[in-house]
């Protein structure tokens, strides 16, 4: 009786503790999410290194992180400054004039009145949906503006983040493979399991991350590219806008380029109009279509509304980190249900197969 009162003390404290320490980490959820991403991502390459160098783990971790910081990180903080500059270059000229959304939306509403026609027919007023994608674009613009002011007054805490993230990956690549294999043992979930989930998680991970980043970046490129050949304003802008949306499958760039293209058909420069709807459904659509198999797969194994569905939930939940946690809490979510049916569906049809033959026996008996 005393044995199981201490086992259920020690197992309540256990459980507090971990809750407390949780709590204590969660300021620093976000470098900790990505430099466990990039661990993740880069452990081929330090796989890599050590059967090329030998058993060096510092010098390979080293090596490694070294990579991943020209390849990704300094790229990112460049995009993301230039973005920045774009979006308080874009805000001012709202501000002053320069830059009437309304009239815009105008000039399409007087060259297609069939529009507004039909948007009668649902009751939909087309001055409030003026106003409405008025609103959205300023907020849009202002909220760039709002982070390039927050960067500028906390520089010390991003780049503490950023420092910190740096030297968590290094820690995680070098030291990665005993973490697993020591949670492996702490968890009460049964080898196999965890190791499945582990699997999952690491591969959700670097689809996500790896395969639909990178995407991201092409057809962003892709749109940005265009954009500047036919000299639509704010060209890297709406490059990183088409980016952004790209990573939310069966919408992606087309809620960027399409509204473009109709504008342009709308005060009468057709060529241009033609040119972008041809390029957007030609290159940067098949560019989704083509290369998200190749490097992303079918890993993750969710249908695309699920991934919709847990990307937006994500992002409401997460922020910006949530264009990889939500898929990857519904992967989660997909293979612990897989488990519980793979096992105790089939305890339930070998316990149903048992009781009929019980019951076949005890009627044969009975015939008897």
């Amino acid at each position: 009786m005393y044995a199981k009162l201490e086992t259920r003390t020690f197992l309540a404290m256990l459980l507090g503790v971990s809750f407390a320490f949780v709590l204590l980490m969660k300021p620093f959820f976000g470098p900790i999410f990505w430099a466990v991403a990039i661990a993740l991502i880069f452990h081929p390459v330090e796989r890599l290194l050590e059967r090329r160098l030998g058993e060096r783990p510092n010098i390979n971790a080293l090596i490694t992180l070294l990579l991943c910081m020209v390849i990704v990180v300094l790229p990112v903080l460049g995009l993301g400054a230039a973005l920045i500059a774009e979006g308080m270059n874009l805000y001012q000229k709202i501000q002053s004039g320069e830059i009437r959304p309304g009239e815009y939306i105008d000039q399409i509403n007087q060259s297609f009145p069939a529009i507004q026609a039909l948007l009668a027919q649902f009751d939909i007023d087309i001055g409030e949906l003026r106003d409405r994608a008025v609103s959205a674009f300023l907020g849009g613009s202002q909220f760039l503006a709002k982070q390039a002011l927050d960067i500028g007054q906390n520089t010390f805490r991003f780049f503490l983040m950023l420092a910190l993230m740096i030297y968590l990956a290094f820690f995680l690549i070098r030291d990665g493979q005993k973490l697993v294999d020591l949670m492996i043992r702490a968890l009460p979930l049964g080898d196999e399991r965890e190791r499945l989930l582990f699997a999952k998680f690491a591969e959700v991970t670097r689809a996500t991350v790896k395969g639909n980043l990178l995407i991201a970046i092409i057809q962003g490129a892709l749109g940005g590219i265009i954009f500047w050949i036919l000299g639509i304003t704010g060209a890297l802008l709406w490059g990183v806008v088409m980016a952004v949306v790209s990573l939310l499958p069966a919408v992606g760039a087309t809620i960027v380029w399409v509204p473009v293209a109709v504008y342009l058909t709308a005060i009468g420069e057709m060529v241009p109009a033609i040119i972008l709807t041809a390029y957007g459904m030609i290159v940067i659509g098949l560019a989704d279509n083509l290369l998200r198999p190749i490097l992303v797969g079918r890993d993750t194994k969710l249908p695309d509304y699920l991934v919709l569905l847990s990307t937006l939930g994500g992002i409401a939940m997460f922020g910006i980190n949530g264009f990889v946690m939500g898929p990857l809490v519904a992967a989660l979510f997909m293979a612990f249900w897989g488990i519980f049916i793979r096992e105790f569906g089939h305890q339930q049809d070998h316990d149903e197969i048992e009781s009929r033959k019980v019951e076949a026996e005890a009627d044969t008996r009975a015939g008897e």
